[in-house]
C-alpha cells in the first residue's frame, strides 16, 4: 500500500465512525422523512467498513485469536443493548425478537460467513485449510448453546407456550456465560495453537512479513472500533422503525424485522472474515464466525434474561419446528465440514445454499 493511498485510509476511517456517531446523536428519538433515513444508513455503511479496519489493525497488533476475538465481542456486547432496547416497552409485539435475533445471527455466521469464506478461499487456493480442533470445538459449543437456549424452551412444561420458567431461564443464563467463559480461556490461553491460521509454504500472507502498528495506533484504533460499532447498532436502531413498517406493511412475518437486523450488525464480521480468506487465513475467518455464534448466545441469553426482570411482556425463545429443522441440518453439515481441516467449493456452496434457505423461508415461511 503507498503512502498516500494508507494516508487516505487512516482519513476516512478515522472520520466515519466520528461522522456516522454525530449523525445518530442527531437522529437519535426523531421522526426522520426517507432522504434522512438514506443518510443514516449511508453513515452506517461507512462505519462498517471502518470498524473493519480497525479490527484488522487491532488483530494485527494483538495476533490471533485476539484480534477476531475483540471483535465478535465488541459487536455482541452492542447488539446485546440494541436487542433490548428494542425490547424495552414494545410489550408482547417484541417478546420474540431476542430469539428472532440471535438466531439469525447464529444461521448468518454458521452459513453465511463459513460458507462465504470457504467460498473465496477455495476460489483462491482450490483447497481451504485450517484447524479442526480449534473449529470443531467452537461448533461444537455452538450447537450446545443454541439448543441449550433456542430449543429446549419449546418443550419444557414448567411454563406455557415456547418459554422458559423463571428458574429455567436463570439456570440458562448462567450455563451460557459459564460455557462462553471456558470457551474464551480455551481459545487464548489454555489451547490458543487451536485456534492460529495454518501455515502453508507459498502461501503467506502480507500480515506475516509488515511490521504491526505501534501501541499508540492500536489504542486509537481500538477507541475508533467502539465508537464505529456504537454508530452501526444505533444507526440501525434508529432505521429499524423504517424497517418494521416495511415488514408490516408488505404482511411479511416479524421474525423478518430480526433478520434483517442481525445482517446489518453482523456487516463487520462478514467483510473482515472474507478479507481474511482472500489472505488465506481461513481459520481467523472461522474464528470470527463461530466466536460471534458464540457470543451471541452466550453474551445476549443473560444479558435479556437479567433485563427480562423489568421488561413488559412474554420473553419468547424457543423455535418453532420449522427454524429446529434448519438448525439440526446446519450442525449436521458444519461438523461434516470441519472435522477434516480442509474444505473446498462445494463444502461452501452447500453452507451457502443453507443459508439461502434460511433467508427466503423467513420471507415466506
Amino acid at each position: 500500500m503507498s503512502s498516500s493511498t494508507a494516508s487516505l485510509t487512516r482519513q476516512w476511517t478515522t472520520w466515519g465512525p466520528v461522522v456516522a456517531a454525530l449523525a445518530l446523536v442527531a437522529a437519535w428519538g426523531r421522526d426522520l422523512p426517507g432522504f434522512a433515513i438514506g443518510l443514516i444508513a449511508l453513515c452506517l455503511i461507512a462505519a462498517v467498513l471502518a470498524a473493519v479496519h480497525h479490527a484488522e489493525v487491532i488483530a494485527h497488533r494483538v495476533g490471533e485469536p485476539y484480534g477476531s476475538l475483540v471483535l465478535a465481542v465488541a459487536v455482541t456486547v452492542i447488539e446485546v443493548g440494541l436487542i433490548v432496547s428494542l425490547m424495552v416497552g414494545g410489550g408482547e409485539k417484541t417478546s420474540s425478537y431476542a430469539r428472532d435475533t440471535v438466531f439469525a445471527a447464529v444461521m448468518i455466521t454458521c452459513n453465511g460467513i463459513v460458507g462465504l469464506s470457504l467460498l473465496v478461499a477455495a476460489l483462491r487456493n482450490r483447497v481451504a485449510v485450517f484447524n479442526a480442533e480449534g473449529s470443531g470445538g467452537a461448533l461444537a459449543t455452538v450447537c450446545t448453546l443454541a439448543t441449550m437456549t433456542l430449543v429446549l424452551p419449546t418443550f419444557t412444561t414448567s411454563h406455557p407456550g415456547p418459554e422458559f420458567s423463571g428458574v429455567q431461564l436463570a439456570f440458562a443464563a448462567v450455563a451460557s456465560l459459564c460455557l462462553y467463559g471456558v470457551f474464551v480461556g480455551v481459545q487464548t490461553v489454555r489451547h490458543r495453537d487451536y485456534f492460529l491460521p495454518v501455515p502453508r509454504p507459498g502461501h503467506d500472507s502480507e500480515d506475516d512479513h509488515a511490521d504491526p502498528p505501534t501501541r499508540r495506533d492500536a489504542w486509537t484504533s481500538l477507541g475508533l472500533l467502539v465508537v464505529a460499532l456504537v454508530a452501526v447498532v444505533g444507526n440501525a436502531k434508529v432505521i429499524s422503525p423504517t424497517i418494521e413498517d416495511g415488514v408490516q406493511s408488505a404482511g411479511l412475518p416479524k421474525a423478518v424485522v430480526g433478520v434483517v437486523i442481525a445482517l446489518m450488525v453482523l456487516l463487520p464480521e462478514t467483510l473482515a472474515a472474507v478479507r481474511a480468506a482472500r489472505r488465506d487465513r481461513v481459520q481467523t475467518s472461522l474464528n470470527l464466525a463461530y466466536g460471534s455464534a458464540i457470543a451471541s448466545i452466550g453474551l445476549t441469553i443473560p444479558a435479556i434474561a437479567l433485563a427480562s426482570i423489568w421488561l413488559s411482556g412474554p420473553l419468547v425463545l424457543g423455535l418453532g419446528p420449522l427454524h429446529m429443522v434448519l438448525l439440526v441440518l446446519t450442525g449436521v453439515v458444519s461438523a461434516l465440514t470441519v472435522v477434516p481441516g480442509r474444505a473446498n467449493l462445494l463444502q461452501g456452496g452447500v453452507h451457502l445454499s443453507i443459508f439461502a434457505a434460511f433467508v427466503f423461508l423467513s420471507f415466506s415461511p
